[in-house]
Order: C-alpha cells, then sequence, then structure tokens
C-alpha cells in the first residue's frame, strides 16, 4: 500500500487529488493537510510514502516546508507557478505538476516518484528489484509489480508488456520504460525489446529465450548482451 497526504490550502485540489487517487489501487489517504504547519506536526508523529505538496500557502510556504525536513516523503509539487521548477528540482522532487493537471498526468508523476523510491525508504514503497507502477490500458489502470515482467516489446506508439500471467497494451512508448524501470533488473536488447534479465532461460545466437518467448538482439545491443555472460 502506497501512503500518501495532500498539502494545500485549497479545499478544491485536495478534492481533486483525492478524486484521481482514489481511482487508483493500492494509494492510501493519510491525511488532509490545509498549511505546512499541520504538515510538519503529523509528519513528526507518522511517515508516508508520497506528498502532493502547493507551493503558495499562507504562513510558511511549501519549499521552505520541505527544506525542514530531514527525511522527507517522495514529493509531488502540485502548483499554478511553473516559474518555482528549477528550485523544485534542487530539493529533489519526483515530479512538478501545473495546475490543472490531467489524471493521465497525475498517474505519471506517481510512476516517478514511486519508481525513485529509494530501498528502504519510509515504508519501502519500491525495492530495486520490485518497482511497482501503473500501466493504462483496455481503459484501466493495472498495478505492474517489475517482478513480473518478462519482457516488454514496442509496439507502434504503444507497448506491449509481457507478465507471467497476462499481456498488457500500454499506452506509453518503449522509452517511458526503458527510463522507469531499475538497470540492474532490465536491459534494452533490441530497438523494440526490453528483457528482464532474472527471467532469461538462455542465449542462443542472436536470440534470448524466455519462456516460449524469443526475443532477437539487435545488432547494436549486441556487446551489452554479450556482457551477461562475461565476453
Amino acid at each position: 500500500m502506497i501512503t500518501y497526504i495532500i498539502i494545500d490550502d485549497e479545499p478544491l485540489a485536495h478534492e481533486l487529488i483525492e478524486e484521481f487517487c482514489s481511482m487508483l489501487p493500492h494509494l492510501q489517504l493519510k491525511k488532509n493537510c490545509y498549511n505546512a504547519l499541520e504538515a510538519m506536526q503529523f509528519l513528526n508523529q507518522q511517515t508516508v510514502d508520497l506528498m502532493f505538496l502547493d507551493l503558495n500557502m499562507p504562513k510558511l510556504k511549501g519549499f521552505d516546508f520541505l527544506r525542514t525536513l530531514s527525511h522527507p516523503p517522495k514529493v509531488i509539487v502540485t502548483t499554478a507557478y511553473k516559474e518555482f521548477a528549477l528550485e523544485g528540482y534542487e530539493l529533489n522532487v519526483a515530479d512538478y505538476l501545473l495546475k490543472p493537471f490531467s489524471f493521465e498526468r497525475l498517474v505519471k508523476a506517481i510512476n516517478k516518484a514511486i519508481g525513485t523510491q529509494k530501498p528502504g525508504q519510509q515504508s519501502e514503497v519500491r525495492k530495486e528489484e520490485n518497482l511497482r507502477f501503473f500501466v493504462k490500458g483496455d481503459k484501466k489502470y493495472h498495478q505492474v509489480a517489475s517482478e513480473d515482467i518478462l519482457f516488454i516489446e514496442a509496439y507502434g506508439n504503444y507497448t506491449k508488456l509481457f507478465l507471467e500471467q497476462e499481456m498488457i497494451l500500454s499506452h506509453e512508448k518503449i522509452s517511458y520504460y526503458e527510463e522507469l524501470l531499475p538497470p540492474a533488473a532490465f536491459l534494452r536488447v533490441h530497438k523494440s525489446f526490453i528483457v528482464a534479465l532474472g527471467k532469461i532461460k538462455l542465449i542462443e545466437g542472436n536470440q534470448i529465450i524466455i519462456n516460449q518467448h524469443k526475443i532477437p538482439v539487435g545488432q547494436t545491443y549486441k556487446s551489452l548482451v554479450s556482457k551477461l555472460y562475461g565476453v
């Protein structure tokens, strides 16, 4: 379960974020905070995995509040002011959402945030070998564990995620998953394929065998693949 709080002085912002997050399984709201001091008091007593943080709030501004936290959760900034984006990235903000934002944009921000969570941080949202993220497919949002992925195949402007028990047609390009997935566990072996290293059964010539699937190795990726078996 991914726990989160919302820190914003606008009730409508809380309603929108709550509505969007309620459409994603395994997200749990822990607290609605309407100023930074309220959030500070809460975080002194409890931990969460993620916080949605507004910047322009009374008493204590969002980034000033963030600087007071020695071990902050992952942060998704929600604001109408794009001029503060650079300062946000200097503070290791996971993503920066400009109001008004769409449901799809919020999902991408959550994927980015939980995908960069360090092992052992907060409630261990992500371990390096088992990242969880949401995939849009068939008008639904599927939660996927990276340990269940066999390989990923580019399919025009979409991608096919081949899992242990199913295949999901994703609305993202393969480059999105190459950036999202941990490089210690996944390798791009072709312009159209990313494989899970732990699922490889054998490598035969220019093919990688995973279960009953045969994945080609691209010419420009041969040297990377050869390193897997010490050549």
